[in-house]
């Protein structure tokens, strides 16, 4: 159910900018962990994913294709969302508010990621190259909850400096 205000209307939409930055989140993490710094990939971190065999090369290049896949869909629908918004009227104009939505989204993304990937599940750890050890998993984790505690700061602060300025959130003079 969409947010409303206190007059009753709705609010601005959150959603495609944390969408968004979900996505990106997963990009980010696909592109510069999984291919560039190889340090793990999907299933590295299983029997059938071992990186030292072809097989396990295949399977994890399978698995990382899948998994940018999703990022792409998450990408498309944060589009989707923000194309219904502007329809709607409900696209806030200020940076801030989707700066920090995005940089939160991207932080839980990680979150959620580091802790069923990571933990939960164990297909693969930060860096498997280095057998896995934990404080890099916390690491991730503890960076990854600053990056969306900092992002709702930031949209937060956009909301309340809109509120005092009395300026609604849907207008281009938000932030």
């Amino acid at each position: 159910m969409p947010r409303k205000t206190r007059e009753g209307h709705r609010g601005p939409a959150a959603a495609p900018a944390f969408v968004f930055g979900m996505g990106v989140g997963g990009f980010v993490d696909g592109i510069v962990l999984h291919q560039l710094l190889q340090w793990h990939h999907m299933v590295s971190h299983t029997q059938a994913g071992n990186t030292k065999t072809v097989t396990g090369l295949e399977l994890n290049t399978l698995a990382d294709g899948l998994f940018h896949s999703a990022m792409w869909v998450l990408v498309v629908v944060a589009a989707l969302l923000a194309i219904r918004a502007r329809r709607q009227q409900r696209l806030a104009a200020g940076w801030r508010f989707h700066a920090g939505l995005v940089l939160a989204g991207w932080g839980v993304f990680n979150v959620v990621e580091g802790l069923v990937n990571h933990q939960l599940l164990g297909v693969h750890h930060v860096r498997d190259d280095l057998g896995a050890p934990l404080a890099w998993d916390v690491g991730f984790l503890a960076l990854s909850a600053a990056l969306a505690g900092a992002g709702m700061l930031l949209h937060r602060s956009a909301v309340r400096l809109a509120k005092q300025a009395g300026v609604p959130q849907d207008s281009k003079y938000a932030d």
